[in-house]
Formats: C-alpha cells, sequence, structure tokens
C-alpha cells in the first residue's frame, strides 16, 4: 500500500478506515489482528499524524486535495 493515497482510488478490501488515530484500542486491535489500517487525512498536517503511528499503512486524501500526494513526509517531519 501506499503511504499517501486519494480515497476511492486504493483498493481497502477488509483495511480498518478510520477518521482520526484518537481511537488507539480499534488501532492495536486491527494491527494485532493482521488488518491493514488507513486513516482520512485532509490536511499535511493530519498526515504526518496519521503516518507517525506505525500501525497506520495509509493516509487516505480527499479526491479534492490530490496535492496531498506530494507531501515530503522528510521535510514535514524534521524541517527542512
Amino acid at each position: 500500500m501506499p503511504e499517501i493515497a486519494v480515497e476511492g482510488e486504493l483498493e481497502l478490501d477488509d483495511a480498518l478506515v478510520l477518521d482520526s488515530v484518537s481511537d488507539t484500542r480499534s488501532l492495536h486491535e486491527a494491527h494485532e489482528a493482521g488488518r491493514p489500517i488507513v486513516v482520512r487525512a485532509a490536511t499535511a498536517e493530519e498526515i504526518k499524524t496519521a503516518l507517525s503511528h506505525p500501525e497506520v499503512a495509509t493516509a487516505l486524501v480527499p479526491s479534492d486535495r490530490r496535492d496531498l500526494l506530494d507531501v515530503d513526509l522528510r521535510e514535514l517531519t524534521y524541517g527542512p
């Protein structure tokens, strides 16, 4: 799975799809079960937050925010 994908363009099969990473219990249970976890993200900061959790495989961005596919995660995390 790609780290960042446009919602609706990725086959999610049995993945757990969340709106945020606030439900740590669901994150843990899905991870323990080997179930992929994807989190919706509408900003670069939300992408960073979602992907900072090792359980999260992919951040899903809205189709009208395709620009977020080009987010530089290294720069966002560590700076220029």
